[in-house]
């Protein structure tokens, strides 16, 4: 079947709340590429991951990867879940395989779906290392025993089974793999921008169904949770405003743009809770991959 196929039939049965319960299954998942996990790298890639930024309610002084703010979007109000060690509310009866399943195809330990604002389009492109390094890294957090409220989602999009159907018409599973023609820092910028930092989350359309629009690749959205709109990040258009490599790299640590405002919105809580916490050599990587030409980013 082919895959414009595959989306009409699965935009039709979505809307009609009909599910496929094969298409949920759970896929074997290894890990044997990996060394045992460290939690500072895993630090390191929560940050990098936006995970501190999206699952702790700071607004509300809450504990840190607890649970976050609630996510206001077309479809509904989405809640963050706790990230914690807590066996009851957290992540405590998980096993590695069962977060490195949630990461790489988006499916629970229960076998269900995961809705899509948890980007595991993006964190499905991570190493076998990144996924045991987090799973490290959240297994040393406190563990913090409090329930996420539920999500508060509109109709038809409530019907969790619909979710497989989206998955089969719009999830691509697949680890990233380097480009050896593009170079060590081009090829690292394009992991980060693609895989952990899910830049194109924001910065690229969706469609009707909330599935990125890969055709428009980093043009920018309209649609952003909250009424928030991103800009392109497109290199000519980039260059045209004066950005550079190294001015977007001070930027992505301290929130200045080149005419000296700052930036503001999600983009400063991304600078505050993630991209301030990387090396100058990741925050140059991803730089150098934003404003290197379009053609070569994929």
């Amino acid at each position: 079947m082919s895959y414009l196929s595959r989306r009409f039939i699965a935009r039709t049965l979505l809307c009609l709340g009909i599910s496929n319960a094969a298409l949920a299954e759970t896929a074997p998942v290894t890990l044997e590429n990996a060394e045992p996990g460290s939690t500072e790298r895993g630090q390191y890639l929560l940050r990098a991951g936006g995970c501190y930024a999206c699952h702790t309610d700071a607004e509300k002084e809450g504990k840190p990867l607890a649970g976050g703010p609630g996510l206001e979007t077309a479809f509904g109000t989405f809640q963050a879940p706790n990230l914690t060690p807590d066996k009851e509310h957290g992540l405590g009866n998980w096993s590695v395989t069962d977060f490195a399943r949630a990461l790489r195809t988006g499916i629970s330990p229960e076998g269900e779906p995961y809705y899509p604002v948890f980007p595991y389009d993006f964190y499905t492109r991570l190493s076998d290392q990144d996924v045991v390094d987090l799973w490290a890294a959240l297994q040393a957090t406190p563990a913090v025993a409090e329930a996420a409220p539920e999500h508060d989602i509109n109709f038809p999009y409530n019907i969790r089974s619909g979710l497989s159907l989206w998955q089969t018409a719009f999830f691509h599973e697949g680890r990233f793999k380097a480009n050896p023609k593009n170079g060590e820092v081009f090829n690292r910028g394009a992991y980060l921008v693609n895989g952990p930092a899910h830049c194109a989350a924001c910065h690229t359309p969706r469609n009707s169904y909330g599935a990125l629009d890969w055709s428009r690749h980093l043009q920018g959205s309209d649609n952003l949770p909250g009424g928030e709109r991103s800009p392109t990040i497109r290199p000519r258009i980039l260059d045209a405003r004066g950005w550079t490599v190294e001015s977007l790299a001070a930027a992505l640590k301290s929130g200045e743009q080149p005419a000296g405002d700052q930036f503001i919105g999600s983009m400063a809580e991304v600078v505050e809770h993630g991209t301030s916490w990387l090396t100058e050599q990741d925050r140059t990587a991803i730089a150098t991959y934003i404003l290197t030409d379009q053609s070569r980013r994929r």
